[in-house]
């Protein structure tokens, strides 16, 4: 097998679950910038309307409690899965777990029986299927069961904490993204915007296998002739 999967003369068609939150609404302006790519397919719980508009941007609404009657959509060569909740919007641990390993395995699953080579997926730092915090042990769990599924290539993405303009900032981000000159390397926040470029260009390289990209690889490299700036949310 070679480095990277073939690419058609007319580019690469990919899927995007989550567009309307913060990593995966960057991730959509950067698919919508790259050449690599010719078809963009944008599948939402709730209609909306993206900042930037695109010939080869399709917007489907889908209820994700029976994914399965909108397989076709998932007839593309990439899928991101950007989604995910908070125990505090989620309201209870089986509604997380809905949202975070449900339906994010449900695509995985459409994705292969249609033909897709590639499946990307939002984790985060600290995911372990043996963790006794609910939420590093959910998103560990999803890991091992896309591990287990025959795709060519898997990625999964492990940021910390993100950072980025939300329209409801979250007080602990903004605290966070302040000081992140004073956390770990490991555990520093990460913008959100690095990890969708992280992420779009995983989707390009399309390197066989499982490749697993941590938190700190997402960070902008340090210069010598400057300190690492903290990384900054929208203000309230």
């Amino acid at each position: 097998m070679g480095n990277s999967l073939p690419v058609t003369a007319t580019g690469r068609s990919v899927l995007l679950l989550g567009a309307t939150g913060l990593v995966g609404n960057e991730c959509l302006r950067r698919l919508l910038a790259d050449d690599a790519f010719s078809r963009v397919v944008v599948v939402t719980r709730t209609p909306f309307e993206p900042e930037r508009n695109s010939g080869k941007l399709e917007r489907h609404v889908a209820d994700f409690e029976h994914l399965t009657l909108h397989a076709h959509r998932f007839e593309v060569d990439n899928i991101i899965c950007a989604l995910g909740t908070t125990m505090k919007r989620a309201g209870s641990r089986a509604r997380f777990r809905t949202v975070d390993f449900v339906y994010p395995l449900t695509a995985a699953h459409l994705g292969l029986e249609r033909g897709a080579s590639h499946f990307l997926a939002v984790s985060a730092i600290g995911a372990d299927s043996g963790s006794r915090i609910f939420y590093n042990r959910t998103k560990g769990e999803l890991e091992d069961a896309l591990r287990a599924l025959s795709y060519p290539c898997l990625t999964l993405v492990r940021p910390s904490l993100l950072v980025g303009s939300r329209p409801r900032p979250r007080t602990a981000e903004r605290i966070a993204g302040a000081l992140s000159f004073a956390f770990p390397t490991k555990y520093r926040p990460v913008a959100a915007s690095h990890v969708a470029q992280a992420i779009v260009d995983a989707a390009v390289a399309a390197s066989p296998g499982i490749r697993v990209i941590e938190s700190p690889e997402m960070l902008p490299a340090p210069t010598l002739a400057e300190p690492i700036p903290a990384l900054r949310t929208s203000p309230m």
